[in-house]
């Protein structure tokens, strides 16, 4: 039955052809012979026609021409440029497509081209349009799970940093912060370096959603499952994150980004605050750097994803001050923070939790832990949406079993809408219960690039990654 279903389309396809294939001819025919009446009418003019000719301009003379068609011949020519710019239409749709294949989004790709209606009908009429989708579908029969480099999901690396260093010589000064910088941050030339080597080698962006999602049984109950990543032979999926995208004041003068604001196209860039007071926008942090690199290279991002941006809410958020409703500009910063956060979240970026006061969340007494969890969903969540990631500061998890949650902590958590965990280790390391996802983190800072070279070995060389002006480990 199926054999001949398929071999039913392939016939009705060829019709399709067959059809089309004789309206061209007899258009050719048609503007053939136009082309043959018009010579023959020039000939006939003489010397008034030519004369005529050497006196109006090019616009004129086109419409002196349309004058001596015939009814046949005009609609001939009008067909021809009508059928012109409908094939140009079509193929500039599948360019549109063709652009969501380059980040594996094939099931996107060929919805796409199903959407299509033209004069003659749905997609189905068109041959090209079915070649297109005959195209993606076995493109994607040619890509495998989690590109073939790993066998499980619990081997996907996810690798974090803190604010991108963007002026070296004020954070490695020596003032009492210096230490601290060299320590957990990383710089604008090192990330960009990493970055390319991640690509050079294969690694593929993806969000945690991607690496386990939620399923629903026919009884209703939920569990989570390994996601089903699917690339191209020798791709490796890998999952990237920030912490504390907050702009602190104790970064003030210190060669960072004072925030994340939206440039005059309405994408995310960084401000920067200078010696004199003047701010000046660029591309001062990880967000818009990756999201360039992006661009550059589709094909370094699964269906668009970028990565994880984890806040905390003492000091605001993504540098508006949010937390002080005695500050005269509260209300400004609010709504400035809330068109950021929706401009990031289309821009293939996610959020998460980082607390809000950054505690300890394993040694805090649970009085001070629901506080916290509650300020957070209270003053953050409202200006980014809703989340249901949990980066733990410090990366120091709330339980330190390797088997299933039990505490009362993880119970508020899960009760707050938190279904994802992350901690920190030199590997990666994952549990998927049937109730949530637990995933360390890799730091690609100063610490592991001086002090923990050989545990970044399976990512890059580091003496060919690090800043010359990285100053040696002091710590």
């Amino acid at each position: 039955m199926e054999k001949k279903q398929k071999q039913k389309k392939k016939n009705n396809r060829k019709k399709i052809v067959w059809i089309l294939s004789v309206e061209l001819i007899a258009i050719a025919l048609l503007v053939g012979l136009f082309q043959i009446n018009r010579s023959r009418k020039n000939s006939q003019k003489g010397n008034d026609s030519n004369t005529l000719d050497q006196n109006i301009e090019t616009g004129g003379e086109a419409k002196e021409e349309d004058k001596n068609l015939t009814p046949a011949e005009r609609e001939a020519n009008e067909e021809q440029e009508r059928l012109k710019k409908e094939n140009e239409e079509r193929e500039n749709f599948i360019k549109e497509a063709d652009r969501l294949t380059l980040s594996y989004d094939y099931d996107a790709a060929i919805e796409k081209i199903k959407t299509y209606q033209g004069p003659e009908g749905g997609y189905e009429v068109y041959p090209v349009l079915l070649s297109a989708i005959e195209r993606y579908e076995e493109e994607k029969a040619g890509l495998l799970l989690y590109g073939g480099s790993y066998t499980s999901v619990t081997q996907i690396n996810h690798i974090f940093f803190h604010t991108l260093v963007a002026d070296n010589a004020k954070a490695f000064d020596t003032d009492y912060d210096a230490s601290g910088y060299n320590m957990y941050m990383t710089t604008i030339l090192e990330f960009k370096k990493m970055m390319e080597k991640m690509y050079e080698d294969g690694y593929v962006l993806v969000n945690m959603h991607d690496v386990a999602k939620q399923v629903t049984a026919e009884d209703g109950t939920t569990k989570f499952v390994p996601g089903e990543i699917y690339l191209p032979k020798g791709k490796k999926p890998f999952v990237l994150s920030q912490d504390d995208v907050n702009y602190y004041e104790y970064m003030d003068g210190d060669g960072f980004a004072s925030r994340i604001v939206l440039d005059e196209n309405g994408k995310p860039t960084c401000e920067m605050i200078q010696d004199d007071g003047t701010t000046v926008t660029g591309p001062f942090d990880l967000v818009p750097i990756l999201d360039a690199f992006v661009e550059e290279h589709p094909d370094f991002s699964y269906k668009g994803t970028k990565g994880t941006l984890a806040l905390t809410g003492y000091e605001g958020t993504l540098g508006y001050r949010t937390n002080d409703p005695d500050s005269p500009t509260y209300e400004q910063d609010k709504e400035a923070a809330k068109k950021v956060a929706k401009a990031l979240i289309e821009d293939g970026w996610e959020f998460a939790s980082h607390s809000w006061g950054h505690r300890n969340m394993q040694t805090i007494s649970m009085s001070l832990f629901k506080t916290d969890t509650d300020r957070w969903l209270k003053e953050v969540s409202p200006l980014i949406g809703p989340t249901d990631i949990m980066i733990f500061p410090f990366g120091i998890d709330i339980e330190t079993t390797m088997g299933h949650y039990s505490s009362e902590k993880y119970a508020y958590l899960k009760e707050k809408g938190f279904n994802y965990y992350c901690g920190v280790f030199k590997e990666p390391w994952m549990h998927i219960k049937d109730d949530y996802v637990r995933m360390t983190r890799r730091p690609l800072d100063g610490q592991a690039m001086l002090q923990f070279p050989e545990r970044l070995a399976d990512l890059f060389d580091v003496s060919s990654i690090i800043d010359p002006e990285r100053p040696a480990k002091d710590w």
